[in-house]
């Protein structure tokens, strides 16, 4: 079953738990986190203790993707936080199995992130070990860009690798109206969506019109 899953970094963080509460009434069951330190990627958005207070707000399983360097070091900070998957990017780690492990010890989820022009033979010796793959469709950094459908492909080498490994395969960046049938053809099992959605003034009608294109 594909689903939709609301991206934070577009929401009106003055008025969080509304906007939370117009995506879980919408059917909402995943919120997506976007963590950026500034360094790895231009922009900075929150750390731990927003992710703490966003658990406070709500139940629905929530992804934590760290954008940042030296992702290991704060590994324990945002799974305490209560993150239920966190996802570390390839290409800001020196040691994704170590992470992984980690990670698992804690009893969630641990999942990897590919950007556009890394190579998906970069991750391939990682596909057992995965609880979740984000394949990103854009350049990270920031919200409302354009999708980079060339991305696409990755989805169809990593299902390759899925059904003997059982992990999930998620899609981020462009996801919109304009975009989300070419994207769910892929079979990918997860899309964010972040402006498409809460830069829409109906969030929940925004969310289910993507939703029923899946």
């Amino acid at each position: 079953m594909q689903l939709i899953v609301p991206s934070l970094l577009s929401a009106d963080f003055a008025n969080l738990e509304k906007e939370i509460r117009a995506v879980e009434a919408a059917g909402a069951k995943r919120l997506h986190l976007d963590v950026m330190d500034g360094h790895f990627v231009p922009n900075l958005t929150f750390g731990p203790f927003i992710v703490e207070a966003i658990r406070r707000l709500t139940d629905l399983h929530l992804e934590t993707h760290l954008m940042i360097e030296n992702a290991h070091k704060y590994l324990d900070d945002f799974i305490d936080a209560g993150s239920d998957t966190v996802l570390v990017q390839v290409e800001a780690s020196d040691n994704i199995p170590r992470d992984l492990d980690h990670i698992r010890s804690k009893n969630i989820k641990a999942g990897i992130v590919i950007n556009p022009p890394t190579d998906f033979a970069e991750i391939d010796s990682f596909m057992t070990i995965i609880d979740h793959l984000l394949i990103m469709t854009v350049n990270p950094g920031f919200g409302g860009q354009e999708m980079i459908e060339d991305a696409l492909q990755k989805v169809g080498k990593a299902k390759n690798y899925q059904k003997a490994n059982n992990f999930l395969i998620e899609i981020d960046g462009g996801v919109n109206l304009k975009t989300i049938d070419t994207a769910a053809k892929t079979g990918v099992d997860l899309l964010v969506a972040g402006s498409a959605i809460f830069k829409n003034e109906n969030h929940k009608k925004a969310f289910k019109e993507l939703s029923e294109h899946l």
